[in-house]
């Protein structure tokens, strides 16, 4: 399929080919070459103007280019960027104390991306299997949901059951299992059969699957169950966390994020959270995974780091992305815009059948189009809403994830919804 027909400028085009001539082929970008962006909205090569509608997967919270974190940034910069963990800086404990309160942990672990975290969490699982739990050396299991994305190494895709994400790249890393997602029978069985399993690790809503939200009661009764069974509940928050999807977290259910402290329920709170993405408001890569002593404590020296884990740049960035977060109630907006946003859809797919559904909470939304998941259709329509001012991308071909950044208001969502119909309308 050609993407880069009558849309794409020449200017545009010279920027895709030098990326196609010396880049690796690991990606399919829609067709839009960006170089600039403030609060909602993206400019490309060619000044024209978009409603960024992905967020950077949900990394860009608290909007393109928010003054205060890149004043942090640049200030932190011009100070001190990076010790290694070889030494102590003057940041990293008031970063760690910082999250940990906020969030209600006691112990914070920096890293960097994602998928890095995701890692930690896994090896935080397994020590703490060994050292607390007393399974038996190298017979700990992980289970994780089917149809869930938290990264891509070889480690994390062993968890996977999309053929694109394990082909031609395993054998795959033993101990690692998966049980459908929204099924507390099947959770409730698998750890019943077996001792042996150290952590159960689910993204409270699945992103990459198409913004499926469980239905309600599941986060407590997985939290319950791995109670019930001496498991570890490990949250993946690294997309539905910092305010996306209407609270500090999406396993807190309802709390005051404004209070500048997460109450997280008792009922859904797990042993362990994975953060990343806007915890920099999407300025540079970092990641956090946060729990208590008894779990962390089981990491010695020399058993887990990184070079730029926890560096001065990223405490400073991070305190104050959290800080915006808080100030400026993005939990609250992304909620009730969330709420303006899926009414809006849901009277648009009343009108255009090529809507089958429409799911999200706060501002992790996604449409379900009229087609199979091998078709065209949604990629197209993608490329509608960009030639109309908005930037959104497929997930699994049918799938149409939408989720600006949380600074969003009332008449910017209206305008939205009326590129949304516009654009939709073209495929009728």
């Amino acid at each position: 399929m050609d993407t880069t027909t009558h849309f794409t400028t020449a200017n545009a085009q010279q920027y895709i080919d030098l990326e196609d001539q010396y880049g690796a082929h690991n990606y399919h970008p829609l067709p839009v070459v960006l170089e600039r962006g403030q609060g909602i909205y993206v400019w490309d090569v060619d000044g024209n103007k978009y409603m960024d509608f992905l967020s950077a997967y949900s990394a860009v919270n608290q909007g393109h280019c928010h003054p205060r974190i890149i004043n942090a940034m640049v200030n932190q910069a011009q100070k001190l960027t990076l010790t290694s963990r070889a030494f102590h800086n003057n940041l990293l404990g008031k970063a760690e104390e910082y999250m940990a309160k906020l969030f209600g942990y006691d112990k914070v672990l920096m890293m960097n991306t994602g998928v890095e975290a995701v890692e930690t969490a896994i090896k935080l699982t397994r020590k703490w299997a060994y050292m607390i739990k007393g399974v038996e050396h190298n017979k700990a299991r992980i289970l994780f949901a089917s149809n869930n994305f938290h990264g891509r190494t070889t480690t994390v895709v062993s968890a996977s059951n999309d053929p694109t994400a394990r082909k031609d790249f395993g054998p795959f890393m033993p101990g690692i299992d998966s049980i459908p997602y929204n099924d507390l029978d099947a959770l409730r069985k698998e750890l019943a059969s077996d001792p042996n399993i150290a952590g159960f690790i689910v993204e409270p809503i699945q992103g990459e699957a198409g913004v499926f939200v469980p239905d309600e009661g599941y986060l407590a009764g997985v939290a319950a169950i791995c109670k019930e069974h001496n498991v570890l509940f490990v949250a993946d928050e690294i997309q539905t966390g910092i305010a996306r999807t209407g609270s500090l977290l999406a396993t807190c259910g309802a709390c005051d994020c404004k209070a500048g402290e997460c109450h997280q329920s008792k009922a859904t709170k797990p042993d362990m959270i994975i953060l990343g993405k806007a915890l920099s408001g999407g300025s540079m890569p970092v990641s956090a995974v946060l729990c208590d002593d008894r779990i962390m404590l089981n990491i010695k020296p020399g058993e887990h780091g990184s070079t730029f884990g926890g560096n001065p740049l990223a405490c400073a960035v991070t305190m104050e992305a959290l800080r915006v977060v808080i100030d400026e109630n993005l939990a609250e907006n992304a909620k009730k815009m969330g709420e303006i946003f899926r009414a809006g859809l849901r009277e648009i797919a009343e009108r255009n059948p090529l809507i089958t559904l429409v799911r999200g909470k706060g501002l992790l939304n996604a449409i379900l189009i009229y087609a199979d998941e091998n078709s065209d259709i949604a990629w197209e329509i993608c490329m509608e809403f960009s030639k109309n001012g908005l930037l959104a991308k497929p997930t699994h071909s049918n799938k149409i994830r939408l989720a600006p950044p949380l600074v969003i208001n009332e008449t910017q969502i209206r305008e939205a919804l009326g590129i949304i119909e516009r654009s939709l309308d073209a495929f009728k």
